[in-house]
């Protein structure tokens, strides 16, 4: 039987082992007492749903997902508590609900329909509110948290246990005047909460980046988002450079695409490669065709400047990705 058959022409890998230092040293930047909620939405930023929580479930204490497709994903791995901050619609509620997840709440209609929809289960649906904090997003502004308070203290199926935020500029500026503007905006949102009665609330703020420029060390809040961060990616190329100076603090990417090479040859001097030549040989050289283009997902915008890794050396794209081949 020849095994080499069996072997797919190309295929995804994900290291378990770089997914899981990478999760460890974001640990290592968080204070003791704040717990980590792992983003897991869009299919774990491609990485695959199933794969990533089955790795994580021992190392975070939550999940969060965009929707209720994919919570349905991980109930069906996992029993960790979720988080489902994109737009739920008012027929997907009970669902959600049954799934037990918490919600994040942005609309006063949804707010009444989830507290209509836990009365009749009978139970008492834990809730975020999510908070605009000069995002321009989703998100409650800060004028109308008075009245929406009064409202969460009517509903009695309503828990509020946490609100949040998202940073709009923070990752790609020596300039922290908007983030700096969105924390006092935040501060006040808490500060309201606190007036009507609402202590001891799960706030968070920080993603990635916001964990690497704002809260590192100090516990500001006791909750992280961490997403591109997990999977060994970095936010910004200022945030990796300022990193990378620390050896301490490495991430390392967990997913490789692997293919075969289908062709070898040598190309003369002055001959061109792939459409619109584009590439043209100033030496007799090696060339070798690697059968996977566009169509497979290899942007087009790697066209002469993309680089493979062959027997351990980097070999650069020569022409243009072609739809399912590239030199």
């Amino acid at each position: 039987m020849n095994l080499k058959s069996n072997i797919p022409l190309a295929y995804v890998e994900i290291s378990k082992n770089n997914l899981i230092h990478n999760i460890r040293q974001f640990k290592k930047l968080i204070h003791k007492d704040t717990e980590v909620i792992a983003v897991i939405k869009a299919n774990a930023y491609g990485h695959g749903l199933a794969e990533i929580v089955k790795i994580l479930d021992p190392h975070v204490n939550y999940f969060q997902v965009n929707s209720l497709e994919e919570l349905e994903e991980v109930r069906a791995i996992s029993n960790k508590q979720t988080f489902v901050l994109g737009y739920v619609q008012e027929s997907e509620i009970i669902k959600a609900i049954k799934l037990r997840c918490i919600l994040s709440i942005f609309s006063l209609n949804i707010l009444k329909e989830v507290n209509e929809k836990a009365k009749k289960l009978k139970v008492v649906q834990e809730i975020h509110l999510a908070i605009d904090a000069h995002l321009g997003r989703e998100g409650f502004l800060l004028n109308e948290l008075p009245s929406l308070f009064k409202k969460i203290k009517m509903y009695k199926n309503i828990n509020l246990s946490g609100m949040y935020a998202h940073f709009a500029n923070i990752e790609d500026t020596t300039n922290f005047s908007h983030a700096d503007k969105q924390i006092k905006e935040y501060k006040e949102a808490v500060k309201l909460a606190k007036e009507y009665g609402f202590n001891n609330l799960q706030n968070h703020i920080s993603a990635t980046s916001g964990l690497l420029v704002y809260e590192k060390n100090e516990g500001i809040h006791p909750l992280v988002r961490i997403g591109i961060g997990i999977y060994g990616l970095w936010p910004s190329e200022y945030l990796k450079y300022i990193y990378q100076r620390d050896e301490k603090f490495i991430l390392k990417p967990i997913l490789t695409w692997k293919t075969k090479i289908a062709q070898i040859k040598i190309l003369g001097k002055g001959e061109t490669v792939g459409y619109g030549l584009t590439f043209k040989a100033n030496k007799k050289m090696k060339i070798a065709l690697i059968p996977q283009g566009y169509s497979n997902g290899l942007d087009r915008r790697s066209s002469n400047k993309g680089k493979f890794l062959i027997t351990g050396k980097y070999c650069k794209i020569l022409g243009k990705v072609m739809m399912n081949m590239t030199v």
